[in-house]
């Protein structure tokens, strides 16, 4: 698994504005917190600008920003990482399927994008042209499925469905369809990761330890955010967990890093940055 990345203006300046729970950020530390990433603060104003213009941050009376509308289906995706077990039920061997081959006139890139970008934020592979599936062990079944999707960028007249009964060397191939040799690697390695940082934390600089628990805790939530949450017996679900409490035990650590930063510009009673990382790449998904 690759290291942590740094982040973008635009990245960043979500990242931190997700932490807020409704509240919001001054400029001054947008600014200050990208000088720590090695942003520059032209960077951070450009970027900000332009968030503004695409509806994604919006900006208060007192000058202050906060997260816009265009942000938060991906937000309330990104944030739900604490709960997956909640989003989970048991699985019987039926599945969730998305249709997408019968849709009328042909697709534009943007909209392609937005697809693929919904499927994949729930997990689903595609089993066929134009047929993409999931097990359906996600709470509320096909009906929240396809209002989640929706809400990602699906379009409205792609079939989202419950599909049961396929034959046995079908079925065999749609549980193969994940690597999960990899995401159990993946979960080991975050693990180990998250272990050494919590070490690591407890003798750095404040600055070092914002930038380290912001981007190590940044990559597992956006790790778990794209998880496809298989069900026994396709993963061993153990190991997803102890990852998901692993990491809860590291945003505590986070919190801690950020808490003299945020109190510095008035911001009180936020998650750390690390509780709320948008994915890689959502940031920019999202804009269009």
């Amino acid at each position: 698994m690759s290291g942590p990345v740094a982040p973008t203006a635009k990245s960043l300046i979500l990242d931190l504005l997700s932490t807020l729970r409704g509240g919001t950020m001054p400029v001054s530390a947008l600014v200050q917190a990208g000088e720590r990433f090695g942003v520059a603060e032209n960077s951070v104003r450009v970027a900000l600008a332009r968030l503004v213009a695409a509806g994604q941050v919006e900006r208060d009376e007192r000058g202050r920003y906060r997260l816009g509308a265009q942000s938060a289906p991906i937000d309330r995706l990104v944030t739900s990482w604490r709960r997956l077990g909640e989003r989970l039920r048991s699985w019987d061997d039926d599945w969730i399927g998305v249709h997408s081959a019968g849709l009328p006139g042909r697709p534009s890139e943007r909209t392609l994008r937005r697809r693929e970008r919904a499927l994949r934020f729930l997990g689903f592979r595609e089993l066929a042209p134009g047929l993409a599936i999931r097990p359906d062990n996600l709470r509320g079944g096909a009906a929240a499925a396809r209002a989640e999707l929706q809400s990602l960028g699906l379009e409205a007249g792609a079939l989202v469905f419950e599909l049961r009964g396929l034959d046995p060397a079908t079925d065999a191939r749609a549980r193969g369809l994940w690597d999960v040799a990899a995401l159990c690697a993946g979960y080991r390695q975050s693990l180990a990761a998250l272990a050494a940082s919590e070490q690591h934390l407890q003798i750095v600089s404040e600055a070092e330890g914002m930038v380290e628990s912001f981007l190590l805790g940044g990559r597992v939530i956006r790790q778990l955010v794209l998880d496809p949450l298989l069900p026994e017996p396709i993963v061993p679900v153990a190991e997803r967990d102890a990852l998901v409490a692993a990491l809860r035990r590291y945003d505590r650590l986070g919190r801690a890093c950020w808490t003299a930063f945020l109190e510095r510009h008035g911001v009180l009673g936020g998650r750390t940055p690390a509780d709320t990382r948008i994915p890689d790449g959502a940031s920019r998904l999202a804009a269009r």
